[in-house]
């Protein structure tokens, strides 16, 4: 039986990927790096700091940088990203997805964000919908980053449910490993997972019941 719903971010809730692509790449240009739209394809789903050691090691800086440098360099670019998306609206939020949380509300689904994005909350109240949300994982208190189930376990633990009664919902690799390794059932946006869509616009409460059905 169905109980409790854990989204992703970014992908799923709202689309962020071209604000954080456009400050990760005005950080790259600052220290001598380029990168396109097709190298952020690998930094979603991770962490900040995993990110960037990312294009460090793309642009062949990895060691160029002390710890306490690549903490300020994070910084910088988490300060510009956050300007960006200073100008999100409920207009930003995915087909589908406010209807979806009015529903799992409706039916007393409970429902939790298991997002990398140290930014989470302030997203969901410029999207106005951070009232829909039973539970909001602080990714600092993370230990390892998805593909590692720990976001989802902490989720899970945070709304008091198991594995089996949960669905979540992710639209990277990364991501959908993680609900994988946590036990529940993944459902991926665009990408391969115990059930696949193509769009938010295909989620709503029913398919999701039918989904949990078929894995009972």
């Amino acid at each position: 039986m169905l109980k409790g719903v854990i989204f992703d971010l970014d992908g799923v809730i709202t689309d962020t990927a071209e604000y954080h692509y456009q400050a990760w790449a005005h950080l790259a240009n600052e220290i001598g790096i380029k990168i396109d739209k097709k190298f952020n394809e690998n930094l979603k789903g991770i962490s900040r700091m995993e990110s960037l050691e990312l294009i460090l090691k793309h642009g062949n800086k990895a060691d160029a940088y002390t710890k306490e440098e690549k903490i300020a360099l994070a910084d910088k670019k988490n300060n510009h990203y956050k300007e960006l998306i200073k100008k999100m609206t409920k207009k930003d939020i995915l087909p589908g997805i406010e209807n979806l949380l009015q529903e799992l509300k409706n039916n007393n689904i409970k429902i939790a964000l298991a997002s990398a994005s140290r930014n989470g909350p302030m997203i969901l109240k410029s999207l106005e919908i951070e009232d829909f949300f039973d539970y909001v994982v602080n990714p600092v208190h993370i230990k390892n980053g998805k593909p590692a189930p720990d976001i989802f376990l902490d989720a899970l633990k945070g709304i008091n449910l198991k594995a089996y009664e949960v669905i979540g919902i992710e639209d990277a690799i990364a991501g959908v490993e993680a609900i994988k390794r946590a036990g529940i059932i993944a459902i991926g946006v665009g990408v391969k997972a115990d059930v696949r869509v193509n769009s938010t616009e295909e989620l709503n409460y029913d398919f999701l019941v039918k989904v949990a059905e078929s894995y009972t």
